[in-house]
């Protein structure tokens, strides 16, 4: 029988522990943007400043998120990460506290801020992690579809438990969750010292089975340069932002509709089915090896992205939303995970933290983006023109990608040069 390579990567030592760690502590952000859309709309009665205060928290993560990354790669993973899983869970915990005292949008945005600017990116954490212990391209690719499927888990389960909360138990019912059981999760991924990549250092394998670490040869000709400039990087980012907002206006034009339906509790349900499809063809597509070009690969995602979200037009009933979602949902993880693979290839082994927090950071101003466009379309008309935001954002994505693939497959990986 032929080998599981998603069994085989988890048999790495400590593998499965910090990867299962890494699901609970990135159950956070599937459900902080929906649950605060949830709690404040409810609350205050409006998309539009619901969205508002949405984007402030996701801005602020993605603005100090590479930040972060950039001091994890120099100092360690614990040392920085600890402290600031304390402000997170003040932040999000005082702006549950500030919203249902019906306090000023001021501030909420400043406990929003300040529950954003804290968070990190835990999903690079784990996947730096998975650099550090693996040693070849081909178990590298099976462990970043693995975390892909495991993020699209993610959101199946997120979204379903937070607008039950929300709608069922009490309007910031999804953001205490969130808040405390993504803060445990974090904790027991910290407290996981013996497999966290050494600080300022790059993973080799000395031989076939144990990894070691040694200085990286051009360590300080980049030291100082962030991840962001190095070539290629800043055309990938802006892709991401693209395919950000196309997630951020869903999330409000889906909870916009089914609250028009009638069927408002049906909401994280349908957001699921985006998941599911996506979390389906990405563990089809970690479970074998490419040899085509990764760039090709990326861009050939992204304008399956824009034949999925094209699909909105048709829909008229939650039923019918929750097909179109969940066939959109197919290209998604194979296009995050080339997108991760990509970042591989184009920054300094050293650099690997923050690379990939870039590319997350971008998704997430694309996904603030996209959640204030949408509650001002929605406000202004209706859930089907919050769906054309997440349709334009599609398009765009794919029409990014395109423009980008003959520079993208031109370019000389960076990896290639350094080893």
């Amino acid at each position: 029988m032929p080998r599981n390579p998603y069994l085989d990567v988890l048999r790495v030592p400590g593998a499965a522990q910090f990867s299962a760690a890494g699901v609970i502590a990135r159950l956070p952000m599937s459900m902080v943007g929906i649950s605060t859309v949830l709690m404040v709309q409810t609350l205050y009665g409006s998309y539009a400043m619901a969205g508002r205060v949405s984007a402030v928290l996701v801005v602020a993560q993605a603005l100090v998120s590479p930040q972060i990354a950039r001091v994890v790669d120099r100092i360690g993973q614990a040392r920085v990460m600890t402290p600031l899983l304390v402000g997170t869970t003040v932040g999000l915990l005082g702006l549950v506290a500030a919203a249902v005292a019906g306090a000023p949008e001021w501030v909420l945005w400043v406990l929003a801020a300040v529950g954003g600017a804290t968070q990190g990116s835990y999903g690079s954490l784990v996947r730096a992690r998975w650099s550090y212990q693996l040693g070849d391209a081909t178990r590298l690719h099976t462990a970043y579809s693995l975390e892909a499927a495991l993020d699209e888990l993610v959101f199946i389960v997120g979204p379903v438990v937070a607008t039950t909360l929300a709608t069922t138990v009490a309007p910031a019912g999804g953001l205490l969750v969130a808040a405390v059981v993504g803060g445990g999760g974090a904790a027991w991924f910290l407290t996981q010292r013996r497999t966290e990549p050494p600080a300022g250092r790059v993973a080799v394998p000395p031989d076939g089975e144990h990894v070691g670490t040694v200085p990286h040869p051009d360590a300080l000709a980049v030291r100082n340069r962030s991840a962001i400039r190095m070539p290629g990087m800043p055309v990938l980012a802006v892709v991401f932002v693209a395919m950000g907002v196309m997630f951020g206006s869903s999330d409000v034009a889906t909870v916009a509709f089914a609250e028009e339906q009638g069927v408002k509790g049906l909401a994280g349900l349908v957001l699921a089915c985006f998941a599911l499809g996506s979390m389906i063809s990405g563990l089809g597509y970690g479970a074998r090896h490419w040899v085509s070009p990764l760039s090709t690969r990326f861009t050939i995602g992204a304008c399956g992205i824009a034949v999925g979200v094209s699909l909105f037009f048709l829909v008229s009933h939650m039923a019918v939303l929750a097909a179109v979602m969940f066939v959109a949902g197919f290209a998604i993880a194979p296009t995050l995970i080339n997108g991760n693979a990509l970042v591989q290839a184009l920054v300094a082994p050293h650099q690997l933290t923050e690379g990939l927090t870039w590319v997350g950071t971008s998704l997430g101003v694309g996904v603030s983006l996209g959640s204030w466009l949408a509650g001002v379309a929605v406000d202004a008309a209706s859930a089907h023109a919050g769906f054309l935001v997440t349709m334009s954002g599609g398009w765009l994505c794919a029409i990014l990608a395109l423009a980008a693939l003959p520079g993208m497959r031109n370019r000389r990986p960076y990896a290639a040069t350094t080893h």
